[in-house]
């Protein structure tokens, strides 16, 4: 089987006997290895000495004044985001387990580059073994922004960051289409080019057409059922829908901030403006396999799924909104 997503470092974790991600001291010395970690040439005493303790001993219970004795007010907060994050998945079993805890309890604040990059690591786990690219690059949406463009009728998603990254790889043009400078160039996904995706996974330089009643919308609502199935054991199917019109909104879930906003409208009988219906990048219709599952009386109702754009044409998801959102009586975790 091809690989994909190597940046995450699943390879670097176990899996336990029910699936889910185990933590390694592979995995925690990845992180404290990195550029914002490790200590500069004129890096205070204190810094070294626990960049070098923890580099031996990754699960080293580390004291408050440790951390206090750092000098570089940075280096300070990197140490203390870091491991407010190593001791959330020091707490659970696995990492799925960590990220439903961090979602439904809100108890830690971690910055959402590491939200990202748990969601990250988890979706590659679910998608283990998945061997459609269209299935993968939706799979993105799930970690990083994308920009939104409207040509020809067409919706198109680009990695956000890799447009605005100086040196992007070069590929197939699309240029003025997305605003990108000149030297940039991209592929958006097809056929002919499907298979390049999995020496290019890591790169994030392939466009998705998200266009209605296309691969895309339908590749997107494949990862969300497997999301769903993975983190809360609940079979759902999830389907692509190009329009909501004369249905009764009895449950919806936003799946990014803006889309929340616009189902808050909806949901109060309002109307949408051109320029809030514009923003509307996805519309998904879920159905319960066991309605007995449903906490909420949805008389054969289903449940609507928004994805939306900022008025900047960002589309930033929340995978974490199927977590918190969908009306399920008994949530389980992956343990």
């Amino acid at each position: 089987m091809k690989d994909f997503w190597i940046s995450c470092g699943h390879h670097l974790l176990d899996r336990e006997p029910g699936g889910g991600l185990v933590a390694t001291d592979e995995f925690f010395k990845a992180y404290f290895i990195r550029p914002e970690l490790t200590p500069p040439a004129d890096a205070c005493q204190a810094e070294r000495q626990l960049h070098a303790a923890l580099l031996a001993e990754p699960r080293r219970p580390v004291h408050a004044d440790e951390i206090s004795a750092i000098v570089d007010p940075d280096a300070r907060e990197n140490w203390q985001f870091v491991l407010a994050f190593r001791e959330l998945l020091l707490r659970h079993p696995t990492l799925e387990a960590a990220y439903l805890a961090l979602m439904r309890d809100g108890g830690i604040a971690l910055p959402p580059l590491f939200v990202n990059q748990l969601t990250h690591v988890i979706l590659r786990n679910v998608l283990d073994g998945c061997d459609a690219p269209f299935v993968l690059r939706a799979g993105e949406l799930f970690f990083r922004p994308q920009r939104i463009t409207l040509n020809q009728q067409s919706l198109l998603a680009v990695d956000e960051e890799w447009i605005g990254s100086e040196n992007p790889v070069p590929t197939t043009p699309l240029l003025s289409l997305l605003e990108i400078p000149e030297e940039a160039q991209i592929d958006i996904i097809d056929d002919e080019n499907s298979d390049s995706y999995w020496r290019r996974s890591d790169m994030f330089d392939m466009g998705l057409d998200l266009t209605g009643g296309g691969r895309g919308p339908a590749a997107v609502a494949e990862v969300m059922t497997r999301w769903v199935a993975h983190l809360l054991a609940v079979d759902v199917t999830i389907e692509p829908l190009t329009e909501l019109r004369d249905v009764r909104l009895t449950w919806y879930v936003g799946l990014d901030s803006e889309a929340t906003a616009i189902g808050d409208q909806l949901w109060n009988g309002e109307e949408l403006d051109d320029q809030a219906a514009g923003r509307v990048a996805g519309l998904f219709r879920l159905l319960f396999s066991d309605e007995a599952v449903a906490s909420h009386s949805l008389e054969n109702e289903p449940v609507y799924l928004i994805m939306a754009t900022t008025p900047e044409r960002i589309l930033r998801m929340k995978p974490q909104n199927l977590i918190t959102g969908l009306p399920i009586k008994h949530l389980e975790v992956v343990s």
